[in-house]
């Protein structure tokens, strides 16, 4: 279609929603109708503001990032950043910007979101008196912080607390000044505000309430003394406002789109404005008299906005403004009417001071339905509740079972299956339970391929846990059995398999199926048993026990290739190789006439190698100086690195002598699946740190981590685990992280896969390894040191045996070889293809090397 038919739609905004919008028109089958461009006020495309906490943390700009130019150019969407919309002629269906330039449209998508709202406070335009809202807002506070000792945020709700702890992360003195008598008053009842403002306080964080500003002026210990309309003061180097936003709605204001008595600009059902060719979307947006200040209802509208446009039905009809997050480190939930102000409404509240919960039910005058919830320290129920009150399923005899701990008659209404296919699971990308059901039955399995498939679960991940209890019962309904056991020979999980390995001192896999299991295995459960042998006691893999249970490649301790010939890795940890070691690594490649490639993970592999071969190349290899590089195992392949400050003028930390140490120690573990690891010297991530299972990150103060990250067939961004950690301590966390996955995780499972399977997912991972919340830390480092202790190079320990040598012979009885195989050339190099006749390539004078064809 050329661009002369298509529909031109002008989206005004390039934030979470204007985003979104473009998305959801992406997706859509009627796409190659619509020719969009998008005009973004800031300097770059969308990114998550939901996360800009992150960035005190370590997480960079392309972390936060939403979209991409090359995402755009691909689905031909135009961009332009750094350009503000200023002009809209309705009648000529034109817009300007502020340089000048002038498009048309047909279709116009105000998406311009919202700006802070700033006190008219006298003083609240001094130098050190920021807000918090754009990157560019961080940039401004962390060059603050660094002249600063003390940080006021104006402002207790839900982005003051989050600026709060970007303060305490900028190391600061943080202060949280609020207007109302307690945090999150929206949100939060007298009790949760209260347990919130204790946990906080512990933190390091002080807190005062009821506080109303009069005026900003110097400071005699500070930068600045802020003066209380109660008669006290606090003084301060920085002050940051928090107190609120307002709809950015002052384009449509100045050309007669009707604006709403307090402001936002005015829409229907369908999104759409006083004009019929402009919608409005997101935080400018007003619906019904209501401003809805989450990303969630603005991705509804978007959907809605563009389902109108497509012909579709689907309009917003309001939103929730249910809210469940993390505020610096303390998770909190709000649940529809939260201050039990129904009429007739009953409240049920449960409040354990010594663990630091709160939580509080608010229910309808008969007991049936649930109206409302607070909870604070323990949000695990916020899931099942949530669904509850949207969809207003009759509530247990004993509501109170809800919330108390461990109640007989607990859960008695809690099953999803009461819940009907039109509850809402994910609330940020607005998928049902019947969204997730039809995945379900499209072939989605696990939670890993319900988030890729539905996006549920990518936005804040609360609710993973409920996707999974979803998924579980529609597999069972289904007809599918629902459990975990590791074949039919074991009616036992691969985890409750390696707690008895572990608990039980079993070292055979003989032993281990007559004690737990029956039958003589398979191969599901050889490979998998001896892995987890192998990742306890870290025995010789071809010995006479283990062996029968090693796949083809760990039997051969190379990888076989598609044309039977085998390829040889040795380990270059980090990818540093000296001079003469490269030039002893020509030769053996020379000799044995060996394909030669430095591989994605900073290493040399020889391709071409026959099944006699190898134990010749390892000999020499081993003489040398090189050991294994595993790249034939379920274990550690590699770990990457740039120069690091060693070399590079960008250099924080050196990453080199880093990832030299975590290869060397971490080198030979066998795992449940692959792992790949990587290190960079700074956040220009050279090394590609945060594409891998554990990436390590080096900044002006320490290490930052990265976990569960993967560039296979579905990849995924790591996660930031923690930052600033000294050598010990990145370490110590390592060691804990691999060797809990090792212990739970399902066979054949990625980091990333296992831990969104994770009830809880990262914080559940931190919890474990941070907090030691099972009290088992001191167990996962004793288990990594046996392993590290007890390696051994399987390649000396194989041409040190001769009788482990026998099996790299063509024939039993014979040292002839069978040569079925022919080299060609190809860019100076051989490659292997199979040779029509092999007596026609000997006149040719070629080398036939042979393969094993058994």
């Amino acid at each position: 279609m050329s661009l002369e038919t298509k529909q031109r739609l002008i989206v005004v905004g390039n934030g979470m929603v204007g985003h979104k919008y473009i998305e959801f028109l992406i997706e859509h089958p009627d796409y190659q109708h619509y020719q969009i461009t998008t005009f973004s006020q800031e300097p770059r495309l969308a990114y998550d503001r939901v996360q800009l906490s992150a960035y005190f943390s370590g997480s960079t700009v392309e972390d936060l990032m939403m979209t991409s130019p090359d995402y755009y150019d691909d689905h031909g969407v135009q961009y332009i950043t750094n350009a503000k919309v200023v002009d809209i002629n309705r009648k000529d269906k034109k817009i300007t910007t502020g340089s000048g330039r002038v498009e048309s449209y047909d279709k116009l998508i105000l998406a311009t979101g919202s700006f802070p709202f700033v006190p008219p406070i006298p003083g609240n335009d001094r130098e050190h008196c920021l807000v918090y809202r754009t990157i560019e807002d961080l940039e401004a506070i962390t060059t603050s912080a660094k002249k600063s000792k003390v940080g006021v945020v104006v402002g207790g709700g839900l982005l003051g607390l989050e600026c709060a702890k970007a303060l305490h992360n900028l190391n600061l003195h943080a202060h949280v000044v609020e207007f109302a008598p307690r945090l999150m008053a929206v949100q939060l009842d007298e009790g949760g505000g209260e347990l919130l403002r204790s946990k906080i306080e512990g933190l390091g964080v002080e807190v005062h309430t009821g506080k109303n500003t009069a005026e900003i002026i110097a400071g005699e210990q500070c930068r600045y003394r802020m003066n209380f309309t109660d008669g006290s003061h606090l003084e301060t180097d920085m002050i940051v406002f928090s107190a609120g936003i307002r709809p950015q709605d002052e384009l449509a204001r100045q050309f007669d789109i009707e604006i709403g008595e307090r402001g936002g600009i005015a829409i229907d059902d369908n999104c759409l404005t006083s004009d019929k060719d402009i919608y409005a979307v997101g935080e400018c947006a007003l619906w019904q008299g209501r401003i809805f200040g989450l990303v969630a209802p603005g991705y509804s509208m978007a959907k809605a906005a563009v389902s109108h446009l497509t012909g579709g039905n689907v309009q917003f009809k309001g939103a929730d403004m249910s809210t469940k997050l993390k505020l610096m480190g303390v998770d909190v939930a709000s649940i529809g009417d939260a201050h039990a102000s129904t009429e007739g409404a009953l409240t049920y509240t449960y409040s354990n001071q010594a663990e630091g919960v709160y939580k509080r039910l608010i229910v309808s005058e008969d007991k049936k339905f649930l109206l409302g919830a607070v909870l604070v320290g323990d949000t695990d129920v916020y899931g099942t509740l949530l669904p509850m009150m949207l969809e207003q399923v009759e509530l247990p005899e004993k509501p109170e079972s809800l919330i108390l701990p461990a109640v007989e008659g607990a859960g008695t209404a809690l099953g999803v299956n009461a819940l009907p296919n039109s509850a809402q699971v994910c609330s940020c990308h607005d998928v049902s339970k019947g969204d997730i059901i039809e995945a379900v039955h499209g072939g989605c399995t696990d939670v890993s391929d319900l988030k890729s498939c539905t996006k549920a679960g990518t936005g804040c991940g609360g609710c993973i846990s409920m996707i999974g209890q979803v998924l579980n019962a529609e597999l069972e309904h289904m007809g599918v059995e629902v459990n975990d056991y590791l074949c039919e020979h074991f009616d036992l999980s691969r985890q409750e398999l390696f707690d008895i390995i572990r608990t039980k001192q079993i070292k055979t896999f003989d032993q281990l199926i007559a004690e737990y299991g029956q039958g003589t295995g398979c191969m599901t459960c050889k490979p998998a048993i001896g892995s987890m042998l192998a990742t306890h006691w870290n025995e010789f893999v071809l010995s006479n026990e283990h062996i029968q249970l090693q796949d083809t490649n760990d039997i051969f301790l190379a990888n076989m290739q598609k044309d039977g010939t085998y390829s040889v890795v040795p380990r270059m940890a980090a990818g540093e190789v000296t001079p003469t070691d490269l030039i002893k690594l020509g030769n053996i490649g020379k000799k044995y006439d060996l394909y030669t490639k430095i591989t994605g993970g900073q290493r040399i592999d020889f391709f071409g190698a026959q099944l006699h071969e190898l134990p010749l190349i390892w000999s020499e290899l081993v003489e040398a100086g090189f050991e294994t590089g595993h790249a034939y195992g379920k274990s550690l392949r590699t770990v990457k690195s740039c120069v690091g400050s060693t070399w590079c003028r960008y250099g924080m930390l050196d990453s080199v002598s880093m990832a030299v140490n975590l290869e060397m120690r971490y080198k030979g573990l066998r795992s449940p699946h692959k792992l790949k690891m990587a290190v960079s010297g700074c956040t220009r991530e050279c090394a590609e740190a945060q594409g891998k299972d554990i990436g390590v990150i080096a900044t002006d103060k320490g290490w930052n981590l990265y976990v569960c990250g993967n560039g296979g067939m579905k990849p995924r961004h790591a996660d930031l685990f923690a930052t600033d950690l000294d050598d010990a301590t990145l370490i110590a966390y390592i060691d804990r992280i691999l060797m809990f996955y090792c212990r739970t995780a399902d066979r054949l499972t990625r980091t990333s896969v296992w831990m969104d399977n994770l009830e809880g997912g990262l914080d559940y991972l931190k919890s474990i390894v941070i907090d030691d919340k099972l009290a088992i830390s001191e167990e996962l480092e004793a288990d990594m040191a046996r392993v590290i202790g007890t390696y051994e190079c399987e390649w000396k320990k194989t041409i040190e045996s001769p009788e482990r040598l026998k099996r790299f012979a063509h024939f039993i009885n014979s040292d002839v070889t069978d040569d079925a195989l022919a080299y060609e050339a190809d860019r100076g190099q051989n490659k292997a293809r199979i040779a029509s006749s092999s007596h026609a390539e000997e006149e040719k004078g070629e080398r036939i090397p042979s393969i094993e064809l058994s």
